[in-house]
């Protein structure tokens, strides 16, 4: 497990970016991670933490307008800005060293679009429950709401209708779909819950995704990079769960576009595999960042 972590905040484009950093005794590579939403916090990805008891030093931070971050101008709410500030703070904590870049759901989204700008600033890169297209992933989504229990797929489509959101039904169909294709666990980790609280009190979730996970309204609503992301030419590794709400389909789309990437689906897993196979997911991160370092 690891130790004490270095935090801070740096002032990128203008506002107060938080970070944190646990460093390595023996460092042989850097690995920035990039967390979902987009509005959560990089509270869920802390068990990414332990691979800095084997030589990788890890770079959390919280992006714009979520977690411990200042806002910036809403029109500013963007994947662009978003980009820009993972490249100034990746300059402002390792200047011209490359570093591997990791990105979970809407994080592995911001990551692809990083790696299309800033590819060579990167030795590798991980998607893990990441998405290139938001139509396809709702698409995907609704796929997997059909095949819950009828009283849960009935009130969600009735909730596409009415925008009742405190439909008791509705509530609950959305519990439904969480434990099977968010965290298939028996409680919730406080480290998910501290996320999920800042997603739920910051505006970026509301005002770039939606009301919920499979209910995408917000501003990134149409964004799709898939028919560019063949560009990608650094080494490339696409982690999904089985149960993923962001899909192995469409973790498979994203490693038929990118050439000789590696695609590992775990078994028995929905979309936070770092928490559900904590042990088996940094091993393999661990294996990856050690072949291409």
């Amino acid at each position: 497990m690891a130790g004490k972590s270095e935090d801070g905040f740096l002032e990128i484009q203008g506002i107060r970016i938080f970070y944190r950093i646990f460093r390595a005794e023996r460092e042989r590579a850097k690995l920035i991670t990039m967390h979902g939403g987009p509005g959560m916090s990089h509270d869920y990805l802390l068990p990414l933490a332990d691979l800095s008891d084997h030589g990788i030093t890890v770079i959390f931070y919280d992006q714009f307008g979520c977690g411990r971050s200042e806002e910036p101008d809403q029109g500013k709410f963007t994947i662009d800005y978003g980009v820009e500030e993972a490249e100034q703070l990746r300059k402002a904590l390792v200047g011209d060293e490359k570093v591997f870049l990791m990105g979970s759901s809407y994080g592995g989204a911001l990551a692809l679009a990083y790696s299309l700008k800033y590819q060579d600033r990167l030795k590798g890169l991980i998607v893990s429950g990441g998405l290139s297209s938001v139509p396809l992933t709702v698409a995907e989504m609704y796929r997997l709401i059909d095949n819950l229990t009828p009283v849960s797929r009935d009130a969600i489509r009735r909730y596409d209708e009415t925008g009742d959101a405190s439909d008791p039904e509705y509530l609950a169909a959305v519990k439904e779909f969480y434990r099977k294709h968010l965290l298939r666990m028996d409680s919730i980790p406080e480290e998910v819950a501290q996320s999920l609280e800042y997603g739920d009190k910051r505006n970026v979730y509301r005002i770039m995704n939606g009301p919920n996970e499979f209910t995408i309204t917000g501003t990134i609503k149409d964004w799709d990079i898939t028919d560019r992301i063949q560009d990608i030419k650094i080494p490339t590794l696409i982690t999904v769960g089985e149960y993923d709400e962001v899909t192995p389909g469409v973790a498979n789309l994203i490693h038929a576009k990118i050439r000789n990437s590696e695609l590992v689906i775990f078994k028995g897993c929905s979309h936070l595999t770092m928490w559900e196979d904590r042990d088996g997911y940094n091993r393999l991160l661990e294996r990856f960042i050690r072949e291409h370092s």
